[in-house]
């Protein structure tokens, strides 16, 4: 098993890196912050967040937004929020890996990439059991990736 670029403590699912910086325990559920780093080409199913606003700080890399049917793309210090309930995706669109930090308002999402991570489950494999998981953080899977 190779280590992970984000260092000991952080996850792997799907060649996507996640390292949970502030989790929602240590702010009373207020927010948690997830450092990852993404490959080239890679970018999640379009989804919902249905109790959390969602907030990208880029770090490096590009990645191109897709907020309801508007495109945009943000690149090293740029963000990218996105209201709670509103249906999005990204993809990174540089040749290089894109990095950045996820902001949840309130926390508690980073647990799905924890239980990802520990079940090893596949797109499209094992969509099931995604979205069963999904669920559980208030999140539904809406479309394909861009």
């Amino acid at each position: 098993m190779k280590p992970n670029i984000l260092g000991a403590d952080a996850v792997e699912w799907l060649g996507v890196h996640y390292r949970t910086i502030l989790k929602a325990a240590d702010t009373g559920g207020a927010i948690s912050v997830v450092d990852s780093v993404s490959p080239a080409g890679s970018g999640p199913p379009r989804h919902i967040h249905h109790d959390a606003d969602e907030t990208f700080i880029v770090l490096s890399g590009d990645a191109t937004f897709w907020l309801e049917g508007a495109e945009c793309t943000r690149g090293p210090g740029e963000t990218m929020f996105i209201p709670r309930g509103r249906e999005h995706t990204f993809r990174v669109v540089s040749s290089t890996p894109c990095r950045h930090l996820v902001i949840l308002t309130p926390g508690g999402f980073e647990g799905f990439f924890q239980e990802m991570s520990a079940s090893g489950c596949r797109i499209p494999e094992d969509m099931p059991a995604i979205i069963e998981c999904a669920d559980r953080f208030h999140m539904s899977f809406t479309g394909a990736p861009l």
